[in-house]
């Protein structure tokens, strides 16, 4: 599906270009990719921004702002959202005072995405290879499963998440898996 889809790979091949160590592409654009496939779709969904998430713990806090405006540079039509997952911790203290421990990879940072169904991210090689960062696996994604992950969500936060996305009335096929 990653790629057949040519907007996919021209977003991944722009981000492959900045040569981060661990990066993927994921959430809702992964999401839609695959929910529109399933879904028989022949025009692909709009996506509101492009998460670029990364796992860098000698970069500077300043470095997300950076990559973002190079992205903006190279593919000004897409709202980027760049995240180094070695720094999420600081993120919550200062958004939501609230203590989180540090991660440890690129991995365990999509693990806590709020649905296991977006807890999924694709990045591209050097050689063009296509990698997936999947921690909980692909079955909610395949089997059109929004089940809460609640490592960080609350289930509240899930549930307002799940309405304001409008996930049912975009992908119909959806069920919603209640905690």
């Amino acid at each position: 599906m990653v790629r057949s889809s040519a907007p996919v790979m021209e977003l991944l091949t722009v981000v492959r270009r900045l040569n981060l160590k661990s990066w993927c592409i994921g959430a809702g654009v992964i999401r839609s990719l695959v929910w529109d496939h399933l879904h028989g779709f022949n025009v692909p969904s709009e996506y509101d921004d492009v998460d670029v998430v990364y796992f860098d713990d000698t970069a500077l806090k300043s470095q997300d702002a950076e990559l973002t405006q190079l992205l903006k540079h190279a593919y000004p039509s897409v709202k980027w959202e760049v995240t180094n997952q070695a720094r999420i911790h600081e993120w919550f203290l200062d958004v939501y005072s609230q203590t989180v421990p540090p991660l440890k990879s690129l991995a365990e940072g999509v693990a806590t995405w709020p649905e296991y169904a977006t807890c999924v991210g694709v990045s591209l090689a050097k050689d063009d290879s296509i990698h997936i960062v999947a921690p909980h696996g692909l079955e909610d994604l395949f089997n059109l499963k929004i089940r809460h992950n609640n490592i960080r969500a609350s289930s509240a936060a899930f549930a307002k998440r799940v309405a304001s996305k409008r996930f049912i009335e975009r992908w119909p096929k959806l069920s919603v898996i209640s905690d």
